[in-house]
């Protein structure tokens, strides 16, 4: 698995600087890139830990499991989602160790789901890299993912507390049903705004929310710092899937090591295609039809596609969505004081969002 480099620790004059500035800082960026930076220092080291444990938890005397888990973990995310379990429970005071394992948790259940998304999705690359259901099959790949689903629950287990427990197998469970109602929804150009929601917010935004709130879990804070954490989450987690879905059809997908237009040939409604299509007229629609629906594509339908999108302003109007679910996850953490964690915390919400460009 790919090694977290070290990161330089913020001294205390800068933590005083953040304590004085509040949320201004993250403000400043003018893409939230040095937000995430400032976060990635901040839990550094605690990320270190999070990277022993899953290396720890990977082992198996069967050498396939950690071939495979390692080539997908080591494969250069962000580790967004354990960052967040770490940021807020550095947000809410927490000083004791459990929130490393749980972010560990988090990151096996992401892990999981991204091996079985490849698999039904039929997916050749992941951030510019041949998928492991490629490179070793789809069995071997579905199998794995049980594995880690398996040890994501032995850390639940270890924690000891059934909250956690609730809140992150319903979270687990939940992430399955909207791959289910995506399944669902595939192909079928009926589909409505309202549905598309129900499916991001049960695939992506459930973990985000359930990575932020098990830290207030553990920290012991008020239901409301709990609830606001979840807010937070949640909110998060759907505009960063609602950029994700603008992005399959931008020339920025390129620069992050995807292919652009899987999700055209993969016959997903997504966002940007379900307002294209209630704005175009019956020219547009049969093309949609086609496409999409019946699966019937030749060479140029993508770049008309991405036409069609341009035309009706569909990705500029699936992005300002994102900056209005983007604008309550940062409501949502008005709660807390001012300080680093918050400043960073909300600066993400930008970074998030303005991947986009």
């Amino acid at each position: 698995m790919g090694e977290i480099l070290p990161l330089k620790k913020l001294q205390g004059s800068e933590d005083t600087h953040f304590a004085k500035t509040g949320d201004t800082r993250a403000a400043q960026d003018n893409n939230g890139e040095g937000a995430f930076e400032r976060l990635q220092e901040m839990v550094a080291s605690d990320m270190a830990e999070v990277n022993e444990i899953i290396l720890r938890r990977m082992e198996s005397p069967v050498a396939m499991i950690p071939q495979l888990a390692g080539h997908l973990i080591a494969s250069g995310g962000k580790r967004l989602r354990p960052i967040l379990t770490l940021a807020s429970a550095k947000l809410v005071g927490y000083e004791g160790r459990r929130h490393t394992s749980l972010a560990a948790c988090v990151e096996f259940i992401h892990t999981a789901t991204l091996l079985h998304d490849d698999v039904v999705d039929e997916s050749g690359l992941r951030r510019g890299r041949k998928t492991a259901n490629v490179l070793w099959g789809n069995k071997p790949s579905v199998l794995v993912g049980d594995f880690l689903f398996s040890r994501a629950f032995e850390l639940m287990v270890d924690d000891g507390s059934l909250k956690v427990l609730r809140i992150l197998s319903a979270a687990s469970s939940t992430i399955a049903e909207g791959e289910v109602l995506q399944l669902m929804t595939s192909n079928d150009t009926t589909t409505g705004e309202e549905a598309y929601l129900e499916v991001i917010t049960a695939k992506t935004a459930s973990l985000f929310a359930a990575a932020c709130q098990v830290s207030a879990v553990v920290g012991e804070r008020p239901e409301a710092e709990e609830l606001a954490l979840q807010s937070y989450g949640k909110n998060l987690g759907i505009a960063f899937q609602l950029v994700d879905d603008a992005l399959d059809y931008s020339a920025a997908q390129e620069a992050l090591g995807k292919t652009i237009g899987d999700d055209f040939r993969e016959g997903k409604l997504t966002l940007p295609v379900i307002l294209a299509y209630r704005r175009g007229d019956e020219e547009e629609r049969a093309f949609w039809k086609r496409t999409v629906e019946r699966q019937k594509q030749q060479d140029g339908d993508l770049e008309k596609a991405v036409a069609l999108l341009h035309r009706h302003g569909t990705i500029a109007d699936t992005i300002d969505r994102a900056r209005h679910y983007g604008a309550m996850a940062r409501d949502a953490l008005a709660i807390f004081p001012a300080s680093p964690a918050r400043s960073a915390l909300s600066g993400v919400v930008d970074f998030c969002i303005n991947r986009a460009h």
